[in-house]
């Protein structure tokens, strides 16, 4: 069995393939367990985020998992195969971990070096986990995905190279100009009471806003959010989602991250709030939402920077948090991406040239703001496409050489480590063999010689043990060596042929393997909600 993996992202696929490929997470649930319905996959772990979509599987055939694993995507985003396929890229092996190690430590992110995509990659094993979809290799996969992420967090500078895809809004609506400068004595709407926009909020008190009005679906994370902002010394309070438009009218900015599977602010509503003439709507679907996003996680009587802390660092906090299926903010609001090549004729939206009367954050995806309301005089939208266009030319910090080497070194350790792992149940099945030959050979010396005490009996026992298990031991040793090695798959094949092994032992100590797979994971999970 081999990995695999298929999907698309920003940077192999324009904006609007991926607002109509988006997965719920009920579509989630159904593309694993159709994957591993199908023939070619043994195990399997969907990574959504509004910015990629991948299909990762442990597979017997490459070309039939391929052939497969594209067809379930297509099937299940509602995006034909035809019209899906020249978007699609195709990982194998080792540059399936290759790719996925790359992720974890943004270097695949729009914005290099933002850490929750961590948090995404944690979602992804604890569903495979509960549906029982990934087995030994992607539970090996993902949680070194996560170690390997955090160690580029904490080894090196990558976080010098990127920033959140909130810091880096409010810097392209600023145009120029810092963002607290900008931000001084503005009054901001949030709209959302998710992680995305707990941190816009938690970003735009500290850039220096007067005011932050939140208005979310939920009344009481609203006011959970407005509660902690209070504390920490802005001025905040909660609006109902039905007063969103007079509240357009009073704002400077506004910033919106729902789970939607329609626009939140059309631009009739941005152009009545301006006093503006009314412009046509921007012809784009309305898919359905994003993933559901991760728990607002600030503790009681929090202070600001201490409640930013926590969002900033939700993605790659080691205890995990309960999904709250009714707010769909955060999860698909990160822009990550695949590495391939840019897709061409990306339609780019104009910068507002007069005066901005109001600015606008788009980070949803399917998008909450009409891409129309660009032609609003008067009115500045940055959205997930436009900060893709943004994010081509940012610089990229030296420290992304050091992430990349420890990349390229943990993918190697990875591949000696399954490799080592795939002859040990024969190793094991070797010496259960052994074993037996030992326990027959003293059983049949005891009818020989009924006259030994037990210190003498325990003696023999002890000597033949100790021949076998010297005798075995180089080999051993050796065997795992070189098949730890590139190419060294097939020396557990030899290993079985020249002993004489029972494949069906081989096997059973495989499951067991697994089994202790699972309840490692169960005990993961109970340590994760205690």
């Amino acid at each position: 069995m081999s990995l695999l993996v298929v999907g698309l992202s920003h940077r192999s696929a324009p904006v609007s393939i991926l607002e109509r490929a988006s997965l719920s997470a009920d579509t989630q649930v159904k593309l694993l367990q159709d994957t591993l319905a199908a023939e070619p996959a043994a195990e399997a772990a969907v990574l959504a985020t509004c910015n990629r979509i991948e299909l990762y599987a442990d597979v017997d055939k490459f070309h039939a998992g391929v052939a497969e694993l594209s067809t379930l995507l297509a099937q299940h985003s509602g995006v034909g195969l035809e019209e899906l396929t020249p978007y699609l890229y195709v990982h194998y092996e080792d540059r399936a971990v290759h790719h996925l190690f790359s992720v974890a430590c943004g270097l695949d992110s729009m914005v290099v070096g933002e850490g929750q995509i961590l948090g995404q990659i944690k979602d992804t094993l604890a569903l495979g986990q509960e549906l029982h979809t990934a087995g030994r290799l992607l539970n090996d996969l993902f949680q070194q995905a996560l170690r390997v992420g955090k160690r580029a967090h904490s080894e090196t500078g990558i976080d010098r190279a990127g920033q959140s895809l909130v810091t880096f809004g409010l810097e392209q609506l600023a145009v120029g100009v810092p963002v607290e400068t900008w931000a001084k004595d503005k009054r901001a709407l949030v709209i959302g009471a998710g992680s995305m926009s707990s941190l816009a909020a938690a970003t735009l008190a500290r850039a220096g806003v007067r005011e932050v009005i939140v208005a979310n679906r939920t009344p009481a994370r609203a006011e959970r959010l407005v509660e902690i902002l209070t504390e920490s010394g802005t001025a905040a309070r909660t609006v109902a989602m039905a007063d969103v438009a007079r509240e357009l009218t009073r704002v400077d900015v506004a910033v919106s991250c729902t789970g939607a599977t329609g626009l939140v602010l059309t631009a009739q509503a941005v152009g009545e709030a301006v006093g503006a003439p009314a412009v046509a709507p921007a012809a784009h679907p309305a898919p359905e939402g994003c993933p559901a996003d991760f728990a607002a996680t600030a503790a009681a009587g929090a202070s600001l920077a201490a409640y930013t802390a926590v969002a900033e660092a939700e993605a790659v906090r080691e205890q995990g948090e309960p999904v709250d299926a009714d707010s769909l903010e955060l999860h698909g609001s990160w822009a990550d991406n695949a590495t391939g090549t840019r897709p061409a004729a990306r339609t780019r939206i104009p910068a507002q040239t007069g005066p901005v009367r109001l600015a606008l954050l788009d980070l949803a995806m399917p998008r909450d703001i009409d891409a129309a309301v660009h032609r609003i005089p008067g009115v500045r939208l940055v959205d997930i496409e436009s900060l893709a266009e943004a994010s081509a030319d940012a610089p990229m910090a030296a420290d992304v050489d050091q992430v990349r080497a420890i990349v390229s070194d943990e993918v190697a350790a990875f591949g000696a480590a399954q490799r080592a792992a795939h002859i040990t149940p024969t190793v094991v099945a070797l010496r259960a063999m052994a074993a037996d030959v030992v326990a027959g050979e003293v059983a049949r010396l005891e009818g020989r010689l009924p006259d030994l005490d037990d210190r003498q009996r325990a003696e023999v026992t002890q000597t033949v043990r100790r021949v076998v298990d010297k005798l075995l031991h180089a080999p051993t040793v050796r065997i795992k060596q070189l098949a730890a090695e590139p190419g060294g798959a097939g020396y557990a094949d030899a290993l079985r042929t020249l002993f004489d092994l029972d494949p069906e032992t081989v096997a059973a100590v495989s499951r067991a393997d697994l089994n202790d797979v699972d309840v490692k994971s169960r005990d993961a999970k109970n340590r994760g909600r205690s």
